[in-house]
């Protein structure tokens, strides 16, 4: 199976899976959503492949699910509630950055077949995880502050607060992922990949972001009529 069509699947898998933790579980499905999307995505972000003529790490889609998860968030339940899944996040992230570390440590049996491959994966990991953090950490705060921000320009210029659903997403998504996208390149694979890499990286990345984050507007649409458990 081609990369490209997998890509297509792991997208309609991933959104379909955040509105059925969400129809399930309600919020705390989301915020359970978020635990498994920080540290996947950082862990699926080390992979670099090409798909559709471009070179790209993975871990984007999964990412992008965090934002819609804090859009589903600010929507239906308010700011506070989709700042808590981003400090859930921080919190989650930082934690798997001490515990993966602390396996490092361990000195394997003689029998051991696994150790040598965690070491090549984890290694790598806290540079990666770290700068994750930190982009997390300002991203979605500032993605949470501009789609209030933006929904209450709207609700004032229009007088209606239930409209322009679809702007106020594209519109903070969409900058935010931008920022994202250059922070956590920057932070991440600076001195790892070459210049021309990076801009590469960069540029495919924000393309992939740009196309989740349109098709993200019709998940959030439906989770905003979903009456999960704790409505």
């Amino acid at each position: 199976m081609s990369n490209e069509v997998l890509l297509i699947i792991n997208l309609l898998v991933v959104y379909s899976a955040v509105l059925v933790f969400y129809k399930l579980f309600g919020s705390k499905g989301l915020l359970c959503w978020t635990v498994f999307a920080t540290i996947a995505a950082n862990i699926e972000v080390l992979i670099l492949i090409k798909a559709y003529g471009m070179e790209q790490t993975l871990g984007n889609i999964l990412f992008a699910s965090t934002f819609i998860v804090t859009d589903i968030l600010s929507e239906v339940q308010g700011k506070k509630k989709a700042n808590e899944a981003v400090n859930i996040g921080i919190i989650v992230s930082a934690m798997f950055i001490v515990v993966s570390q602390i396996w490092l440590n361990y000195l394997p049996s003689e029998n051991d077949q696994i150790f040598p491959h965690m070491q090549a994966v984890f290694s790598n990991t806290p540079r990666v995880m770290f700068a994750g953090l930190l982009v997390y950490a300002v991203v979605q705060r500032f993605d949470v502050w501009l789609y209030h921000k933006v929904w209450q320009k709207t609700t004032d210029r229009y007088g209606c607060k239930n409209k322009f659903l679809w702007f106020r997403n594209n519109a903070s998504t969409l900058i935010s992922q931008l920022l994202n996208t250059v922070l956590f390149t920057i932070a991440a694979f600076y001195g790892v990949y070459e210049t021309a890499v990076l801009v590469d990286i960069i540029y495919t990345s924000y393309i992939i972001f740009i196309v989740t984050s349109i098709t993200d507007t019709p998940v959030v649409y439906w989770a905003r009529k979903i009456q999960p458990p704790d409505k």
